[in-house]
């Protein structure tokens, strides 16, 4: 049964945001564990976990992905600048923190466009004193002015890591393409393109996915590998290319064993020209 009761320890909603309809980046955030969410989520996250348990594994696994990426890039690429689209509530580990635990310059800039997000950004602007990190409302859509903006903290003529977690599935597919590609024309070369998210690879994610579209939320499109490639569609993969997120570069278990594959794909390719 379902608790609809308020949560102890849920914030009071700031202007602008609905706390009558569920909201994908809180109901990921309760199945983080955090406590940026509402009623209306917390049921939405349930009856999606009845119909499909793992869905809390791809929150958790899709998580240690940017961990392990971000965490590469900036140790073994050597990219001091990332810009986070579409960077969710504020949690552990977030894209600052792990690249200025590696290289305490890295400059990086978020952007969302939810009200959320927004009131909690200030803990998406603390930063080491060597680096810099900026926070920018606005809608991925809106490429052009995010760039704009982004171009006052980074040095857009030198690499920059786009990091795209878990967001391209708001976007359909007759403008996902483009809108990752014009960002990607912006970059030089020598950028990075850092991408997840979920795929419709078992039947129990797309009934979850159905019913939870059917609340009046905005609809997620969950993508077959196919269509998730076509993302990286000229770019140079970084091994092991596109796989589920709990297997790119993972730090195996007791005895050697590697986590189980979860219904989320990602990838990292890097622009050549």
């Amino acid at each position: 049964m379902t608790d609809s009761s308020p949560h102890p320890s849920s914030p009071e909603p700031p202007s602008g945001v609905d706390t009558t309809v569920p909201h994908s980046p809180r109901i990921w955030n309760y199945w983080l564990g955090g406590k940026d969410n509402y009623a209306v989520d917390r049921e939405a996250g349930d009856r999606y976990v009845e119909v499909f348990p793992g869905i809390v594994d791809v929150a958790r696994e899709s998580r240690g992905f940017l961990t392990r990426v971000v965490r590469y890039l900036a140790a073994d690429a050597g990219i001091r600048q990332f810009l986070d689209i579409g960077t969710g509530l504020p949690t552990a580990d977030n894209t600052h923190q792990i690249a200025q635990q590696v290289a305490p310059e890295s400059r990086i800039v978020y952007a969302d466009n939810d009200p959320l997000v927004l009131a909690h950004a200030r803990a998406l602007l603390t930063s080491t004193p060597e680096g810099v990190t900026d926070y920018i409302h606005a809608d991925l859509r809106e490429g052009e002015a995010i760039l704009d903006a982004a171009g006052r903290t980074l040095d857009l003529t030198r690499p920059v890591a786009l990091m795209l977690m878990g967001v391209m599935g708001h976007i359909p597919d007759d403008e996902a393409y483009g809108v990752v590609q014009r960002l990607l024309d912006a970059l030089p070369s020598g950028s990075y393109l850092a991408l997840c998210d979920g795929t419709n690879t078992s039947d129990a994610i797309t009934e979850a996915q159905r019913g939870y579209d059917e609340t009046g939320a905005v609809p997620y499109r969950l993508r077959g590998l196919e269509q998730i490639a076509r993302f990286f569609e000229g770019l140079e993969l970084v091994e092991p290319g596109l796989v589920s997120c709990s297997r790119w570069r993972p730090e195996p278990g007791p005895h050697g064993r590697l986590p189980d594959e979860v219904d989320a794909y990602g990838a990292v390719g890097q622009k050549r020209r």
